[in-house]
């Protein structure tokens, strides 16, 4: 059999032989159907290229608003233990003055205690600076050139931040700026006061030491000698305020107002400088650096 079969023709093999004319438009037509039938991989790239102007705007809103709520949940908690550390002190202070009587060893135990509760406060000012970072970012990369009426270069990576602190979130401050932000906000200054308390209530009790060698024999402490309680005092509040005034080279938190000039006081110069190369983790990853370096440059130039 000879039979000439037109394109767009199928042919169908069963007992007997059958040729159905399908025209090339109802086969486009029914491609096209199967192919919208089904349903495409959903991907990052598919997922945001959905939303719409207004939608990502309100998306970023809510997302802003979280993140401040966040981190002003943190900050009260920093509050909270400074409050504890003011109410210990006040307290002991209170108790050791209020007799002649009363032991001077109570306001080292108290430094002890205000010590632990600086170090609880470095913690948490960390956790504090990963939800005020990102709050940062957002202002400067999304609100900051959408609010200015100049030209503001536009940070391309400022998503980018986010989204990869959202995938891995971390810390963006190192535990010695942590310590030595709340020292110099806070707890140097309730040190001092402890410190000064400390050797007024020895001097003045039972009443006003007479020399340095009563002063040093009124400073024991149980079998320990006065000279080693004097010295260890004298050490640890060495330590504090060098840990104070070495870190203040240590700028990488985005939340804190921070002047725009680098440290300049030459005493104090030279350790800030070595405290900036040795106590900082060189594992720990500080994208909101960034986004720092871009707000003081746009300063400079218009200054």
């Amino acid at each position: 059999m000879k039979d000439q079969v037109r394109p767009g023709t199928q042919v169908v093999v069963d007992d007997d032989i059958h040729i159905t004319s399908v025209p090339e438009s109802f086969r486009a037509f029914a491609e096209e159907v199967r192919r919208r039938g089904q349903k495409p991989k959903a991907t990052a790239v598919s997922i945001a290229q959905k939303l719409q102007p207004g939608e990502f705007n309100t998306a970023m809103v809510h997302f802003y608003r979280g993140e401040v709520q966040r981190s002003n949940v943190w900050r009260n908690r920093l509050d909270t233990t400074t409050n504890w550390a003011v109410i210990t002190a006040g307290a002991t202070l209170s108790f050791v003055f209020s007799s002649p009587g009363n032991p001077h060893f109570a306001i080292p135990i108290n430094t002890i205690l205000v010590s632990i509760f600086l170090f609880m406060e470095a913690r948490r000012y960390r956790y504090y600076e990963v939800w005020a970072n990102r709050v940062r970012v957002l202002e400067t990369g999304y609100f900051a050139p959408m609010l200015s009426h100049r030209t503001i270069p536009p940070d391309k990576e400022w998503a980018e931040h986010i989204s990869a602190d959202l995938l891995s979130p971390h810390f963006t401050i190192s535990e010695w700026e942590a310590v030595g932000k709340r020292l110099r906000a806070n707890y140097l200054w309730i040190f001092i006061l402890l410190a000064l308390s400390w050797g007024l209530k020895v001097y003045i009790h039972p009443q006003p030491a007479h020399d340095v060698l009563e002063f040093i024999d009124r400073s024991q402490v149980g079998i320990v000698p006065g000279i080693i309680v004097i010295l260890v005092g004298m050490v640890f509040n060495f330590s504090i305020f060098f840990v104070a005034f070495s870190t203040l080279k240590l700028q990488d938190s985005s939340s804190e107002v921070l002047p725009l000039e680098d440290f300049e006081w030459h005493p104090f110069k030279g350790v800030s400088e070595w405290a900036e190369g040795n106590l900082k983790r060189r594992n720990t990853i500080r994208r909101s650096k960034r986004a720092r370096q871009r707000i003081r440059s746009i300063h400079k130039s218009e200054a």
